[in-house]
């Protein structure tokens, strides 16, 4: 029987829609320090890039100096509220549950390949339920490496007992989509995760607007390329 094939999802804007969260913590820590709290669209398209990022670029646009120990007593703070508050608000994406129920059944195994700090990923989908849905789930303190080094994927992908050439990998961003392309795997992109530039522009193998297109479009790219899978899965 044919080893399954993996497909491998990055969690923020891919998986769960944690803006809420993310934003909400940031600007708590901002007011706590008395700085002014930032606009939602403004820092929900910058999460992709991770915490550290978010609040380098909000103490930024404020026009505020700061230095390493700064960033690391703001980002200690932002971790310790953000742990006590990770799911009040952030929910699966539509569609995700069924589109896994779906692909399951064909014999598809799923892992979380994010630059989440994998205790706040695991904390998170225990949150959401979801954690047995998923045959590893990695972060950037999983393996001493993150997106967009391919080694995280590939370490991502074997500690799920996949193999690299029947991976797919799913995300929503530049850093998912760099990753993916830098361990030569196909990558399907959303549209309605974080990201600063436009994701057609960014050039995926397959984009989705929705997880109901999920499945046709894992199918979709199997079919075309099986020597770059384990298995070829024909659509339904």
């Amino acid at each position: 029987m044919p080893l399954r094939t993996t497909i491998v999802f990055d969690l923020d804007g891919t998986l769960v829609d944690t803006a809420p969260d993310l934003v909400a913590t940031l600007n708590t820590v901002f007011v706590r320090e008395g700085l002014q709290a930032m606009p939602f669209e403004t820092v929900r398209a910058t999460i992709g890039r991770g915490a550290r990022s978010m609040i380098e670029r909000g103490l930024t646009a404020q026009g505020q100096l700061f230095e390493s120990k700064d960033i690391d007593r703001l980002y200690a703070a932002y971790i310790d509220y953000y742990a006590a508050h990770i799911a009040d608000q952030s929910r699966p994406f539509p569609g995700l549950e069924t589109a896994l129920d779906e692909l399951s059944a064909r014999g598809y195994r799923f892992a979380v390949c994010t630059n989440k700090l994998e205790w706040l990923s695991l904390r998170l989908l225990d949150a959401l339920g979801l954690t047995a849905r998923f045959d590893s789930v990695c972060g950037q303190d999983t393996f001493g490496v993150q997106k967009p080094d391919p080694e995280m994927l590939r370490k991502t992908i074997l500690k799920a007992r996949g193999s690299i050439e029947g991976a797919i990998m799913v995300g929503d961003s530049a850093t998912d989509i760099a990753t993916a392309r830098a361990a030569d795997i196909p990558v399907v992109a959303v549209d309605f995760g974080y990201t600063e530039t436009p994701i057609e522009k960014l050039m995926p193998d397959r984009i989705i607007s929705d997880f109901a297109a999920l499945p046709a479009a894992i199918f979709d790219l199997v079919a075309i390329a099986p020597d770059r899978h384990e298995q070829k899965v024909p659509p339904a």
